[in-house]
Parts: C-alpha cells; sequence; structure tokens
C-alpha cells in the first residue's frame, strides 16, 4: 500500500496535549507552536559523564593524599608507610562525611551536576539516599581499599597451616569473583547505561541529575582560536629547524654595524684590532678566517661548527683558513731626559 508524502509526515500534537513539553507562542508568520523544554531531573546521565565523575573523585583523592603527605616532608622517611592505608581510609571517610552523607553526590558527580537517588523506591519524584544506603556505601567503597592495600600485612606473619592463611585464601578468591561480577557489571553498563559500579547496583541507587539540563548554546569561537593557535605552532615547529639562525643573525648585525677598516699597511704579517668581530671585546687567541678582521678564537670556531658558511660580520667575507692572528699593541713613549744633562745644566746654572 503505498502512502503519499504527506502521510510521512509526523504529527504535531497539540500544545494543550504537551503542556508538559513545550509551551505554545505565536509565531511571526502564523500559528506555531515554539518548543521550551529540556530534560526532567530525573533524565538519565550520560555514560561518558558518570565515567568522568569517577576520574574527577580519583583525581581528588590523589590529591587530598599529596598535600597530606606534603606536611610530613620534613618528618623522618618513612614515617607514614606503617599506617599508610588507615590515613587513606580516614582521609576517604572526611571525603564521604562532607559529600555522600551530606548531599548524596561525591565531588566528581556535584562538578558534573549529578547526585545518587534511591532507584529502590518507584516513581519520578526524586528520592535521596537514604541513611543504611550511605553507611554501606562507605563501607564498600572505603573499607574495600583498605582491606586491598592491608591484607598482605595481615596474614604476613602466620603459619601456613593457620587460619589465618585459609582466611586469606578465601579472600584472594572472593576477590577474584568480585573483579568477575564487576567486569560483567561494567558490560552491562556498557549496554544499558545505568549502575556502573557493582556498588552501586548492589545499593540501588543510580545517579541523575541535580538540576533540569536546559538546551545549550554551542560557540564554536574557542575551539577555532585553539584549532588555529595549534595549527600555527605545529607550523613553526615544522619551519623553525629550516632556518639558519645563525647566518640570519650574522647578517643582520652587518647590516646594521658600522664597517671599520683595520689600520696596518698590505703584506704585513702583524694585525692592528683591538676588538673581535663578533663579541666586540679584545679578542681571546686572536685568529683570522681570510679577511683583515680579528676574532676570539671561540667565538670563531663556535660559529664556524653552527653555521658551515658563515660569513664575517663586519665585512660579509666568506671564512677560509683559521689562522692565528700576532697583535701590536701600540703603547706611546714619553721621551725623557738623561741623569747626567741635568746634573751638569745644574753645576752650570750653580757656577752662572
Amino acid at each position: 500500500m503505498t502512502r503519499t508524502w504527506k502521510s510521512r509526515i509526523p504529527r504535531v500534537a497539540c500544545c494543550n496535549d504537551l503542556s508538559h513539553l513545550a509551551e505554545c507562542r505565536p509565531g511571526a508568520g502564523g500559528d506555531k507552536p515554539f518548543a521550551k523544554a529540556g530534560p526532567s531531573p530525573l533524565s538519565r546521565v550520560l555514560r561518558i559523564s558518570q565515567l568522568d565523575a569517577f576520574e574527577l573523585d580519583g583525581a581528588l583523592e590523589q590529591l587530598v593524599w599529596s598535600q597530606f603527605t606534603q606536611c610530613f616532608q620534613h618528618f623522618k622517611p618513612g614515617l607514614l608507610t606503617p599506617v599508610e592505608p588507615e590515613l587513606k581510609a580516614l582521609l576517604q571517610l572526611l571525603l564521604w562525611r562532607f559529600t555522600v552523607y551530606s548531599n548524596s553526590a561525591t565531588v566528581g558527580q556535584s562538578l558534573l551536576n549529578i547526585r545518587y537517588k534511591n532507584a529502590q523506591i518507584p516513581g519520578q519524584k526524586y528520592r535521596p539516599m537514604s541513611r543504611p544506603q550511605k553507611f554501606w556505601f562507605a563501607l564498600l567503597t572505603v573499607g574495600e581499599k583498605w582491606l586491598r592495600e592491608r591484607s598482605h600485612s595481615l596474614f604476613l606473619n602466620h603459619p601456613a597451616e593457620s587460619n589465618a592463611r585459609k582466611a586469606r585464601k578465601v579472600l584472594g578468591v572472593l576477590t577474584g569473583l568480585a573483579k568477575v561480577a564487576s567486569l560483567v557489571n561494567f558490560l552491562l553498563f556498557l549496554q544499558r547505561g545505568t549502575y556502573p559500579t557493582l556498588t552501586e547496583r548492589l545499593l540501588g541507587v543510580q545517579p541523575v541529575f541535580s538540576r533540569p539540563q536546559g538546551p545549550r548554546d554551542i560557540n564554536f569561537q574557542f575551539l577555532n582560536r585553539e584549532l588555529l593557535w595549534h595549527g600555527f605552532a605545529e607550523f613553526l615547529i615544522f619551519l623553525l629547524p629550516l632556518v639558519n639562525v645563525w647566518k640570519l643573525k650574522t647578517s643582520v648585525t652587518a647590516l646594521f654595524s658600522p664597517l671599520k677598516e683595520l689600520r696596518g699597511t698590505e703584506g704585513s704579517e702583524e694585525t692592528h684590532c683591538t676588538e673581535c668581530a663578533v663579541c666586540g671585546e679584545w679578542p681571546t687567541m686572536p685568529h683570522s678566517a681570510g679577511c683583515k678582521h680579528v676574532f676570539c678564537y671561540y667565538c670563531l670556531k663556535s660559529h664556524t661548527i653552527a653555521d658551515i658558511c658563515f660569513t664575517c660580520p663586519k665585512c660579509g667575507a666568506e671564512t677560509g683558513t683559521i689562522e692565528p692572528v700576532r697583535l701590536h699593541v701600540g703603547v706611546e713613549t714619553v721621551p725623557q731626559t738623561p741623569a747626567w744633562d741635568t746634573a751638569g745644566e745644574l753645576e752650570t746654572k750653580l757656577n752662572t
């Protein structure tokens, strides 16, 4: 049976019948329903939001523990090691007291606008966690972590045939079964989107939104800016190794530096110069590179190693053979009168 294209268009229900989902407002060109609705506070939470809440809780626990251990960094090393599981459990209980016990939500859930609901009571109205559920939640989360860290030392110094060793084997079997059950529960969570942990399924608590989640306006301005800067940074990372920075630096220096001619006669073995052509200081171990300018040995050697095509920053000549240079330091001498002439003049004056 064929249908026309009009029959395939879904019919719009009257706004009076869907008053809890939309509010009808007259449009500019005609009477059109204007939807103004969002998910209810008890709508299902996304899987990624539930997993992100666990990641935030774990990061907070590590941050609190690192801040706590820094208070004892100047004490004897290993001071907290014997009681480390108990201290971690105490800090976790403090977090539980001011988060789950008070607001029925962990810190990560509060940041994501999520809280626990008592799913054992049917109905659309929100029901917080009961007090027994909160205490069992602390026992199954904090107590389980403490027992896992402390179990090795609890059954360490006992004979092989003692009841403690048997209890340790039973505990190992129970731990393995709990891991298998957690894996099955997580697979069910990926399929259905509820109860991400075995503890939540056993207690019958389910995360829901704390406040209605209205429609959000997505602005891509910040994302576009970040993508632009990341692309520009990657381009610079690719381009900068191809640029010869040393040659560019010497070219700019030669462009803005005045040329200074050396004083001296051509063919003379001695070169008169008082500063290095690179650093501008008195040349240390002076060497020449094929032009009339003098360089410090370390300045010239480092630049030629960094840039094979190094040119003189003063005259732009290409470097040739590096040879040592003898510098002639001119010292102005003042002529002095011999002592015997002064004595003769004094005797003549006295006789006259």
